[in-house]
């Protein structure tokens, strides 16, 4: 499949699945038809080409599926007291598969996914599959869990929708309120996947943060008071300025070492109009703290030029908010650079007996690699060599990798 009909694919995908959602009422055989049409699709359009309207070709092959899955479904539940409207869309012909509505069903495909009737977990995953267009092997990597515990997880949530009798309608202020810090910790995994791809020989996926940053304004622009989502989307503008940089050819860049006149001056200038335009309101966020960071970052001219003392704090501050293992581990960076490598190998030592970040799935990678870094500073090459070796066995991004085993082939 080409790279140009995968992101067809994708960005059609949410589209797709609202329309069968829409028109059905049944989210948890729709996710299973939009699938299926999918897989057609990268099968036929590769060699037939893609057809004049994509998203109308592929609602009218998920419709059909659908039908075939409803009917199976009912089948099974005729005891059942089921009727409502996927019996009423099957029964009723002025409802077959018309001409794609030309409307974004993004949104609300988001709020639906963060249903209150899901736990935290299953509301993002379940997004990141039907919304961002992830595999379940990329979210598991998110989630720092395994594959096949991911799917379970991702089946179970589609059929707790299905009991809750969720529907596709816009949610109402109170109801939207609710969900609202689900949906925006998913756009953050989405775009996370996105800047540092858990596999792959690619170390960015540009169609991830795009689509985050896409989703992300959206949602500002249904709450452009809400301090959080703005300091969401300063986070991502502020992060993705860098991406050019990041890499020379198919080698990673490390942040000091980027050329920064490489870094995108306009993401730089909204990313910090954005979270200046927050920063003073009472209560403040963790993704404006993080914002706030990526700005100092974005700040300097050249990497001594960075206050780190300042990003130190500010870490502090977000790990009293969100007290998590890549929180505290970035802390540790920040000491370090600010206050000395010692300093941040001691930091390190006490969070991994309080809090085994080197244990952690979503860290033991970066634990290592950190430590292999403090370890070079003080001049122990060949602990440093040794981690540096771990730390590339630990990851599955090839870019990433080499970059490591570079590091650790230089010291010997």
């Amino acid at each position: 499949m080409t790279p140009n009909v995968e992101h067809l694919l994708r960005t059609e995908a949410p589209q797709v699945l609202g329309a069968l959602v829409r028109r059905f009422g049944r989210f948890d055989i729709a996710e299973d038809a939009v699938q299926e049409a999918l897989l057609v699709a990268s099968r036929v359009w590769p060699t037939d080409g893609v057809p004049e309207n994509p998203r109308t070709w592929l609602i009218r092959i998920g419709y059909r599926r659908m039908v075939d899955l409803l009917r199976t479904d009912q089948a099974r539940r005729r005891r059942e007291r089921h009727a409502g409207m996927s019996e009423l869309a099957m029964r009723d012909p002025t409802r077959q598969a018309g001409p794609a509505l030309e409307t974004d069903d993004s949104l609300t495909l988001l709020l639906l996914c963060c249903h209150p009737a899901l736990s935290p977990t299953s509301q993002a995953a379940l997004t990141l599959r039907a919304v961002g267009g992830l595999t379940t092997a990329e979210i598991a990597h998110a989630h720092g869990t395994t594959e096949n515990t991911m799917g379970a997880r991702i089946s179970r949530a589609k059929k707790q929708l299905a009991r809750a009798g969720a529907r596709f309608t816009p949610p109402t202020d109170a109801d939207r309120d609710s969900r609202m810090n689900a949906v925006m910790q998913v756009l953050y995994l989405i775009f996370n996947e996105g800047y540092t791809a858990s596999t792959g020989d690619a170390l960015t996926r540009v169609d991830l943060t795009r689509e985050a940053i896409r989703l992300t304004r959206m949602l500002r622009d249904s709450l452009p008071d809400d301090p959080e989502v703005t300091g969401l989307l300063a986070l991502m503008l502020l992060t993705e300025s860098r991406r050019a940089a990041r890499t020379d050819g198919d080698e990673l860049v490390p942040l000091d070492e980027q050329d920064r006149t490489r870094w995108d001056p306009e993401l730089i200038r909204e990313g910090t109009e954005l979270i200046d335009s927050v920063w003073r309101r009472r209560e403040v966020g963790a993704y404006q703290l993080q914002a706030a960071i990526a700005a100092v970052h974005a700040a300097a001219t050249a990497p001594d030029r960075t206050d780190w003392p300042q990003i130190a704090a500010l870490y502090l501050g977000l790990e009293r908010l969100s007290p998590t293992a890549p929180v505290r581990l970035s802390r540790v960076v920040a000491v370090a650079h600010a206050y000395g490598p010692a300093r941040g190998l001691a930091l390190l030592d006490d969070l991994n007996r309080g809090y085994h970040l080197n244990e952690e799935p979503l860290t033991r990678q970066r634990e290592r690699a950190i430590r292999a870094h403090l370890l070079e500073m003080t001049g122990d090459t060949a602990g440093a060599a040794a981690l540096y070796r771990e730390a590339a066995a630990l990851t599955h991004n090839q870019v990433e990798q080499r970059y490591l085993q570079r590091r650790a082939h230089r010291l010997g």
